[in-house]
C-alpha cells in the first residue's frame, strides 16, 4: 500500500526516488502487465506534482495507441513522427519540451498542456511505446526528471513483457 504522508515536504529528487521505490514495490508484487502499467501511471500522477496528464501510448501497427493514463481524455492514436510522442517513438530519444506550442507538429490533446516530457519504451531494440507526462506550466520538466523517468522505464522493462499487452 502506498502512503503519501509527508510527500509535500520532499524535494524533487526525493519524490523521484520515492517514485522508483514505489514502482519497484508495485511491480515486484504483481505480474499482470495491464495492472502494473495502470498503477505506474497512477503512481506518477499521485507523487509528481504540477501535472495534468501522465500515461502511456503503445505501438500498434506502426502508430501509437492510447494506454492506461491519469488525467483528462486524450488522443486515441498518434502517428510516428507526429507530435512529441510520435517523435520520441520514432527517434527513440527522450523529449523534454519546455513549450509545446513551439514544437513543430505538436498535437494538442489537452489545450491546458504547455510543457511535456516523453520517454520512449525500448526493450531488446524494439519500440513498444512511450511514457508521456504533460504539465500546464511552461518549462515544467527538468533534465533530472528526464533521467529519473528513463530509469522508471528501465524498471518497467525489467518486469513487463510488453508483448503481453
Amino acid at each position: 500500500m502506498i502512503k503519501l504522508n509527508g510527500i509535500e515536504r520532499m524535494s524533487d529528487k526525493q519524490r523521484l526516488e520515492y517514485l522508483l521505490i514505489s514502482l519497484e514495490g508495485q511491480l515486484s508484487s504483481e505480474n499482470n502487465p495491464l495492472a502494473n502499467i495502470s498503477n505506474a501511471s497512477a503512481l506518477i500522477y499521485a507523487i509528481i506534482d504540477r501535472l495534468n496528464w501522465a500515461g502511456f501510448y503503445f505501438m500498434r501497427e506502426n502508430e501509437l495507441v492510447l494506454g492506461p493514463f491519469q488525467g483528462l481524455p486524450a488522443c486515441n492514436r498518434i502517428k510516428l513522427n507526429a507530435g512529441v510522442c510520435g517523435t520520441a517513438a520514432a527517434t527513440r530519444k527522450t523529449q523534454v519540451v519546455p513549450n509545446v506550442h513551439d514544437f513543430p507538429g505538436h498535437i494538442a490533446c489537452d489545450s491546458a498542456s504547455n510543457s511535456e516530457l516523453v520517454v520512449p519504451i525500448v526493450k531488446d531494440n524494439t519500440v513498444y511505446g512511450v511514457l508521456d507526462l504533460d504539465s500546464p506550466e511552461l518549462e515544467r520538466f527538468t533534465e533530472l526528471e528526464a533521467k529519473y523517468f528513463e530509469r522508471f522505464v528501465k524498471k518497467l522493462n525489467q518486469y513487463i513483457d510488453w508483448d503481453e499487452l
